[in-house]
């Protein structure tokens, strides 16, 4: 799959590169990072310089397209389409603390699905958004792209010494995108959380 540069009205979608590697590094500190996504735990440089050939690879590859989000020349996030089957994929992003609550995440988020799901991008039926269980930033995030709160996955993340239970949303091409009460975040039943 040949590489795209997307671009919305703040920020640019671009691959990570070597000069990222500083702020992937830090950004990857954060604990709720390592806590929240599939980053090693402790984080160390070493992994942000393996992680670029690894998103190139999967550009070349068609398994994966990975972007950072720059905000004013600085790398604000990583967002990306992951574990795509022919017909799926699902939408995983991370933000550093400092880009957080600007609503970057959801603009850039917006131009991921819409190229996932065109026909010049990836052409997807279905993307998929799936968190840890008490991830409410990111799930605010996915509710507020439309995407519909399908339920619980018993230990269905692993983490590097653990599993965790997982939410687990979708969004289909032709559905409204206007958010829905989802009941984990509107005061419904709270979600069955195993021992």
């Amino acid at each position: 799959m040949d590489v795209v540069v997307l671009r919305t009205e703040r920020c640019e979608l671009s691959p990570p590169t070597d000069a990222d590697v500083d702020g992937i590094f830090e950004a990857c500190q954060d604990p709720a990072i390592q806590r929240y996504t599939t980053v090693p735990s402790p984080y160390l440089r070493e992994h942000a310089e393996q992680f670029i050939p690894r998103v190139q690879r999967h550009w070349a590859e068609g398994r994966e397209a990975t972007w950072g989000i720059r905000h004013d020349g600085r790398l604000a996030g990583m967002i990306g389409l992951y574990r795509r089957e022919p017909e799926t994929a699902e939408l995983g992003f991370w933000m550093s603390p400092w880009a957080r609550r600007r609503h970057l995440l959801t603009e850039a988020a917006t131009a991921v699905v819409d190229f996932g799901f065109e026909r010049a991008g990836m052409s997807l039926s279905r993307i998929e958004w799936r968190a840890v269980v008490g991830n409410t930033g990111s799930a605010r995030v996915a509710r507020a792209l439309g995407f519909r709160y399908e339920g619980l996955l018993r230990q269905a993340l692993a983490g590097p010494s653990h599993r965790d239970d997982a939410w687990i949303a979708g969004l289909l091409p032709g559905d409204d995108r206007t958010p829905v009460a989802w009941p984990v975040l509107d005061g419904g039943l709270p979600p069955l959380v195993t021992p």
